[in-house]
């Protein structure tokens, strides 16, 4: 099963020479968003967790950061589950949900139902998967589930999201989806297409693009600025993409200066980092709590 670097499938999207020049101008303009010691400190509310065969024992100290919730992707991804009791055929290991369940980083649980590796196979497939999710959302597992999150991420290029509402209301609430604006249409664009179909009992997960030089930390925010005024600021929680391309291909975990200002530029919003196991390290963690 290969490992994803983030929420939506890099792939599909061509930017490697934008990604190049924003990262330039991050590089530049870094002191425009470092951190004021006016400001209230960053509020880590909690990590991503994308579960792949390399990652089902998951570890780590993010409850030092003051992460106290676990935002798993999926339960099933590609028709395998990662959680036991589903009827379909499990990962060849199973994370230890009794374990997780006890971590302090894991007090709620916001629970991914049914997705694919493949962002083109999960829009394809899309009712496929919420009458699946629609099942999975009944399996009893140890966890303190908080929330329920439908793993087919949205952005405005997708059509086919004006379908999602009658989908959706099969889910249990409260209910959670992702949002990314790949065209780069702006914050207002991007909050008047979700106001013309996402159900109001839906709230949104908004990538903050930073991680592939889709944009800097504070056009992220105005953003989520945008996204709290019109949607309300409990439907609206941050993903911080906490890596960074690599030469050669694939990510990297953020170094501590890449991170650091892209999180104080957030200050005041809840903030979820994707994802812990895969580049939020113990020297990352070590870092961020000097």
């Amino acid at each position: 099963m290969p490992q994803l670097p983030l929420l939506r499938r890099l792939s599909t999207r061509a930017r490697v020479l934008t990604g190049v020049l924003l990262g330039l101008i991050a590089l530049g303009t870094g002191l425009l968003y470092a951190i004021d010691s006016e400001r209230p400190a960053p509020d880590i509310a909690g990590i991503v967790w994308q579960p792949d065969n390399a990652t089902v024992g998951i570890q780590g100290q993010w409850h030092t950061l003051g992460a106290k919730e676990l935002l798993v992707q999926w339960s099933v991804v590609d028709d395998q589950a990662f959680i036991p009791g589903t009827g379909l055929p499990g990962v060849p290991v199973m994370p230890d949900w009794e374990r997780i369940a006890r971590e302090p980083w894991a007090q709620g649980v916001i629970l991914g139902l049914a997705g694919y590796f493949s962002e083109n196979r999960s829009r394809d497939n899309i009712e496929h998967l919420a009458a699946l999710s629609e099942q999975l959302a009944r399996v009893q597992t140890p966890l303190n589930v908080t929330g329920w999150y439908f793993p087919a991420e949205v952005d405005p290029s997708w059509t086919r999201a004006k379908e999602l509402p009658a989908l959706l209301a099969k889910l249990p609430r409260p209910l959670w989806i992702s949002v990314y604006d790949g065209a780069n249409i702006g914050p207002a664009a991007t909050a008047d297409w979700l106001q013309s179909w996402l159900p109001a009992d839906v709230g949104v997960f908004f990538q903050d693009g930073v991680g592939v030089y889709a944009r800097t930390a504070p056009v992220a925010r105005t953003y989520m600025d945008v996204l709290s005024q019109r949607l309300g600021k409990d439907r609206v929680r941050l993903i911080v993409e906490a890596f960074r391309p690599q030469w050669g291909g694939g990510f990297r975990p953020a170094t501590l200066d890449e991170l650091k200002p892209q999180m104080a530029a957030y200050a005041g919003y809840p903030l979820y980092l994707f994802d812990g196991p895969h580049y939020v390290t113990p020297e990352l963690v070590e870092g961020l709590n000097q």
